[in-house]
């Protein structure tokens, strides 16, 4: 699935990092229930069903009826959007003030990423087991813009494929936090 230009309404919900954290979450079990992501993430349910409405709203979740257990029951799962983007070349932001918010928010994210990466460093220096199942690695490339353009789409596609390809019922699912941050010699 190509990556996706954000809308404004997918803007909003993405801004609020509690809704971040929801969305973060849905990658280790496709269905959730509210009270489930609550009690994961230390909120109160009814607050995260508010947000999960947001969410949905914005065409970032859909509720999936087929897993309820009745009809009062709401199970929600990620909508089929693929990797989003808050603006590409050509595409402008749809909202470029709450794209900045956004992308501000995202950098806090990777920031708490990288914290605690760091935490686990010294353990993996002296050789220590990689329980943690990470990797931080760095590549400098020589790439006309259009090679590195058809690279990241090549990028996309294997995490689509290894996505597509996973066993839904593996007992030892983790999520994997992939931020890819990019930058030519000019930046």
């Amino acid at each position: 699935m190509a990556e996706q230009l954000m809308s404004t309404a997918m803007l909003k919900a993405y801004a609020n990092p509690l809704r971040r954290r929801i969305l973060g979450i849905f990658g280790k079990q496709r269905f959730r229930r509210a009270a489930d992501i609550a009690a994961e993430l230390g909120e109160q349910a009814n607050k995260i069903s508010f947000h999960l409405r947001v969410l949905a709203e914005a065409g970032l979740l859909v509720e999936a009826p087929e897993q309820a257990r009745d009809r009062r029951d709401r199970v929600w799962r990620l909508a089929d959007i693929g990797s989003l983007s808050v603006a590409s070349e050509g595409a402008p932001a749809a909202d470029p003030v709450l794209a900045q918010t956004v992308v501000r928010g995202m950098v806090a994210d990777h920031q708490q990423l990288l914290e605690r990466f760091l935490q686990v460093v010294p353990d993996h220096i002296a050789g220590g087991a990689n329980t943690h199942h990470g990797t931080f690695s760095i590549r400098h490339l020589a790439l006309t813009p259009d090679e590195f353009t058809a690279m990241m789409k090549r990028v996309e596609q294997v995490m689509v494929e290894a996505e597509e390809a996973h066993d839904p019922e593996a007992t030892e699912t983790r999520i994997y936090d992939i931020e890819i941050v990019a930058a030519d010699d000019t930046l």
